[in-house]
């Protein structure tokens, strides 16, 4: 591989699963809480809160960038915040690429474990709550295990969602070879550059090869874990 690629577009591949692995893990918590919410809960800003959830679906993802920037760039008030209680700084940093991969990928991720917390039989809680377990303990030896499917299925396709993402990401954090120049990143930058349509190629098929195993292996893992809950 490392023959097949130049150290830059080596490092790019390594930044994008670095940056996507880091957005699931971060958003996965938060994901599995608003999939619950929308699925079990009605309260006012119920209908707030899906439109919220997924708007990246439908706003340019430059727009959301932007968004991103206003908010989390250094004089942005979240940014500013986090640079001065915390030195942490997202604009135009890896981190900020994982946020924004994180943003963009959220709706997917979330309407996945929705749909699997739909096809739950509340029945199946609630019998378990009138045997005397707390709410937190039905979640965690009812509700999560016939969820996992989803879950699983939700964090292996926003995985490769943000493996994909591009238009949020560069208005984000720019194209920086090395710092920032994630898979999408540098497949564009080689556009740019005459003669370099092979390059640009090679990169192309291992993001097709990447997508494609992630939604094979989401595939594989929801239909393992189905069986183990069904218990054949």
């Amino acid at each position: 591989m490392t023959d097949w690629l130049t150290p830059d577009e080596w490092q790019a591949v390594i930044l994008s699963l670095q940056v996507s692995a880091v957005a699931v893990a971060a958003s996965l918590p938060l994901g599995v809480a608003a999939a619950w919410l929308l699925a079990r809960r009605r309260f006012w800003g119920h209908g707030l809160l899906n439109g919220l959830v997924h708007l990246p679906l439908v706003l340019p993802p430059v727009v959301t960038g932007y968004l991103l920037l206003l908010t989390f760039g250094r004089r942005g008030p979240v940014g500013a915040l986090l640079d001065d209680w915390f030195g942490l700084v997202l604009a135009f940093r890896w981190t900020g690429a994982a946020l924004a991969a994180a943003v963009m990928a959220f709706p997917l991720m979330v309407r996945a474990i929705r749909l699997a917390f739909d096809a739950v039989d509340e029945g199946v809680e609630q019998a378990a709550a009138t045997l005397g377990a707390s709410r937190m303990w039905v979640f965690l030896t009812v509700t999560l295990p016939l969820i996992l499917p989803g879950i699983i299925a939700g964090a292996i396709l926003a995985f490769a969602k943000a493996m994909g993402e591009f238009g949020a990401t560069i208005t984000f954090v720019s194209n920086i070879p090395g710092q920032t120049q994630t898979l999408p990143s540098a497949i564009y930058a080689l556009l740019q550059v005459p003669g370099a349509e092979t390059r640009a190629g090679r990169l192309v098929l291992i993001s097709v090869g990447l997508a494609m195993a992630a939604l094979a292996l989401s595939e594989w893992i929801g239909r393992r874990v189905a069986r183990r809950i069904a218990g054949r």
